[in-house]
């Protein structure tokens, strides 16, 4: 099997991109050691007048304080579009293979064309920050991009149910091609059962160490996450807080359990030991979001036996199953429900222990990319046969 790999990055190096955190480098390290081929297609190119254009449409909607971006806009995707129809001649693929809809969302080839993507448009408007306050302009162009990708798509796939039934009821996708398979971790050192317990074993049980990991500070639910470690620590369980990706913003000076390390580049060598130190030495992740789609951060702490504590939005409730890899919790959620469930684990040190092991073996069985790229060459199958 021969898949055409389309990308508007540099998919084939990990270090020398860090688009969607890496996960479209991931996905094709998935696919490949499925026995998969690629042919990448990308990056693609972004014509000057077409930043120009977006440039001065940003401007003029500024104006009357409306947001516009530029990543649903029809002129631009279909010079993608072009630009993959010329690469394909000479190409003898068996599928078109996008991570995301957009590049392919106005291509027209006589080839099957597959998608893997975390959320429809539908998903994010007025979820995100950046996707809100858009123009009709925007809102239109997005929504018809969707739309166009889903009925001429012979496989959609989604990371997430939320995502998928949005597809099916939002842009009335056939549910026969609309699939689910969540994302891996993006790591690229493996554990055994074995190292995991012994990692487990030796965090402290009179100690709890929690980590943030996120580079937006309150869309991730940073301030919860200072206010759960505070209370935590009020309460009489001596409780560090580390902070990755992104400065604290308090109303006051940093406490000395608070431990911000700013952002870590995970693609260097060194970036990525301290980020594993973190990881094994940590009790708990806590990513308590406001809005969210698939948060690859979830899969690489269960991969380390590290569960994790996160809110019911977006594609999280796929990822996380309560009392088996974390504990989801409502957005309004009270700080103390965050603190009460900590707090019973700490009392009762073996069933955290339990937790643990139970949060790698969810990545073990379905969390990681090994399991994610077996199930898409499977369904790759169905519709090349």
């Amino acid at each position: 099997m021969k898949l055409a790999y389309v990308t508007h990055y540099d998919a084939t190096n990990l270090k020398g991109s860090n688009e969607w955190s890496g996960t479209g480098y991931y996905i094709a390290e998935a696919l490949k050691r499925q026995h998969i081929n690629l042919d990448y297609i990308g990056p693609l190119k972004d014509r000057l007048h077409l930043k120009i254009l977006g440039k001065c449409k940003r401007h003029y909607y500024e104006l009357f304080r409306q947001r516009y971006i530029n990543n649903s806009e029809p002129i631009i995707l279909k010079n993608f579009a072009n630009q993959i129809s010329n690469k394909l001649i000479g190409c003898k693929v068996d599928a078109v293979f996008s991570a995301t809809t957009n590049p392919i969302s106005y291509l027209d080839c006589d080839l099957p064309i597959v998608f893997w993507a975390d959320a429809t448009f539908a998903n994010i408007l007025d979820f995100y920050p950046l996707y809100s306050h858009l123009c009709d302009e925007a809102i239109r162009d997005g929504h018809l991009m969707e739309q166009i990708a889903l009925e001429k798509c012979s496989l959609a796939i989604y990371s997430s149910d939320w995502a998928a039934q949005n597809a099916i009821k939002y842009y009335k996708a056939n549910p026969s091609k609309v699939k689910v398979i969540p994302f891996g971790a993006n790591i690229t050192e493996e554990r055994t059962l074995d190292q995991v317990r012994h990692l487990v074993e030796s965090r402290s049980s009179n100690k709890c160490k929690i980590l943030f990991l996120a580079v937006d500070w309150f869309r991730k639910g940073g301030d919860v996450a200072f206010k759960v470690a505070k209370t935590l620590n009020e309460a009489g369980l001596k409780t560090e807080l580390t902070i990755v990706g992104c400065d604290p913003i308090l109303d006051e000076p940093i406490p000395d359990f608070v431990k911000p390390l700013g952002f870590i580049n995970k693609s260097t060598d060194e970036g990525k030991a301290k980020i594993n130190r973190l990881f094994s030495e940590s009790h708990l992740l806590i990513l308590p979001s406001l809005a969210d789609c698939s948060p690859i951060v979830l899969c690489e702490a269960n991969s380390f036996g590290v569960p994790c504590l996160a809110t019911k939005v977006g594609g999280i409730p796929t990822i996380i199953r309560d009392d088996i890899n974390g504990r989801l919790f409502e957005t309004k959620a009270n700080v103390r429900e965050y603190c009460d469930y900590i707090i019973q684990l700490f009392y009762n040190y073996n069933h955290y222990k339990q937790l643990a092991l139970s949060s790698f073996n969810e990545y073990q069985s379905r969390l990681n990319w090994s399991i994610a790229g077996k199930s898409v060459q499977e369904l790759l199958g169905t519709i090349l046969s």
